[in-house]
Formats: structure tokens, sequence, C-alpha cells
């Protein structure tokens, strides 16, 4: 396989569990360059260390914290001088808004750049959920809240999708400067908590995902022990996931391939075949 040597900067994902998942593509580039850098603020791999993966490329790998991602560009740095340099997150390189900019700007300075595509969340967890992927509509994000932040807007996204027979992918927030990971468990109880407060405030029409909306929870895609259960929001909210990394789907109108997976795959009930 074949580089180029000159002033080149690779994104490369890693994919979605661990040093495994690399693509072959991706190794060849990561054991070519000088540098390699990587984030893992956005995304990382939770069934892999710093140590498996320097050991598969066969150099040092130079973690950057978010400062020295988004305002001192040192990767861009090097590229300028003439060195090749290689920026590796979890997942794919340009599912970050962040990245997309990085990419711009290597154009704009004159960087050869090759973006080198990993697993991602936002095709693996449809997949894995058995809804077919067509159907999805908007992807919303459950924050960890705080005193004065909580915000509705991803309870309404959700709304707005099932009004559209659309499924939704929810992603949970990620802190990983603080170990921070949510769980599908605190996800549900955001969106109920959210449920509570439309009640509270006489918007009880707005009230459309409650207790008794069906959902997925999925964790550790990618991983030999991932786990992927379906049922009505009351019952998964007490359900133990394990480890990180959680997401959530919310299903709109199943096709009848659709409810047969959960019921067969993720051990949703036989009623939720009545009437499809």
């Amino acid at each position: 396989m074949h580089y180029r040597e000159i002033n080149m900067l690779y994104f490369v994902g890693l994919g979605l569990f661990d040093e495994k998942d690399i693509s072959i593509k991706g190794l060849g580039a990561l054991k070519s360059v000088e540098k390699v850098y990587a984030e893992f603020f956005t995304s990382r791999l939770f069934g892999s260390s710093f140590k498996a993966i320097e050991e598969l490329i066969g150099k040092e790998i130079i973690v950057l914290n978010r400062q020295q991602v988004e305002e001192e560009n040192v990767f861009m740095k090097e590229a300028i001088e003439g060195h090749d340099v290689a920026l590796i997150t979890g997942g794919d390189p340009l599912i970050a808004t962040t990245h997309t900019d990085f990419l711009v700007e290597a154009k704009k300075k004159g960087i050869e750049t090759e973006v080198i595509h990993g697993s991602s969340i936002l095709s693996s967890a449809p997949g894995i959920s058995g809804l077919q992927a067509y159907k999805f509509g908007k992807v919303t994000t459950i924050p960890f809240p705080d005193e004065n932040f909580f915000p509705h807007s991803p309870y309404m996204a959700i709304a707005n999708n099932l009004s559209n027979d659309a499924h939704t992918l929810v992603l949970l927030d990620i802190q990983a400067h603080n170990d921070r990971y949510m769980t599908v468990n605190q996800g549900l109880e955001y969106l109920m908590k959210v449920k509570d407060d439309l009640i509270a405030d006489g918007k009880n029409n707005e009230v459309i995902i409650d207790e008794d909306t069906l959902a997925i929870g999925i964790a550790r895609v990618g991983s030999k022990d991932v786990v992927v259960k379906a049922d009505k929001i009351g019952k998964l909210i007490d359900f133990d996931f394990g480890g990180p990394l959680h997401c959530i789907a919310i299903p709109s109108k199943l096709h009848i391939v659709e409810a047969e997976y959960l019921v067969e795959v993720c051990g949703a009930s036989n009623n939720i075949l009545d009437g499809i």
C-alpha cells in the first residue's frame, strides 16, 4: 500500500470498540506517518487502551485535550511544516463538526488530506436495533443536566420524529474528562422528567413520550457483550445495561420485519405485533 510522503494530514476513524476495528487502510496510514495525534473527548474506544493501539501501529500516540485540538491546532501546524501527521478519533473522523472544520482549514492552507472512515454509532446502532435506517429522523443528544441547564429539546425532537412516523437515535452525553458516560437509564429518566415538567406546566397535549412508550436500549455496540433490549420505558428504565457506551433508539410505527426482530432478538413483548 502506497501513501504520499509530503505534507499529508490523515483523519483516521478507529471504529467502535477496540483496536481490532481499525481498517487495514487506516492501519497502513498510521504506520506511515511521523506523528499520530489523538482526541478522545468526542469519542473513545472502551475495549482498548493507548498501549494496545501504540503496539499495533508501532509508535507513540500524542493525546490532545480540547484546547490543543480546537484552539492550538497542534497537528495542523505539524502538517504545515511538511510532516506526515494523523489525527485519530473513535468512530468515524467526520461525525464531529469540529473535524469537518479542520478539513476545510487544511484545504485552505494547501495541506494534502485523506479521510479514512471508521464504523460509526450513527449506522451501527440503527442496524443492531433492527430498525430500518432510512426511517430514522433527526438524531438528538441528551446532555447531563445541571442546576441551570435542563433543555426539553431532546424530548421535543423525539416527539417531532414520532409525529412524522420516523424513528429516533438518541445519543447520550459523554464527558470523558470527568469519566462520566450517561447510561440508558439516566437518559430515560431525563425524558420522563421532561414529561413531568410538561404536565406540571399544563402542556399535556405535548406529552407524546411516557412510561408506555417503546424504547430500545443499546450498550457497547461493536463488542462481544453488546446488549440490545427493547421494552416499554417504564420497564426498561430499571434494566442493567452494564458498562458504557450507551445509546437509545425510540421506534415509530413498526414494519412487521422490525417488530419481529424486536421480539425475537431484543426481548420485546409479543404485544407489539398486535395491529401490525
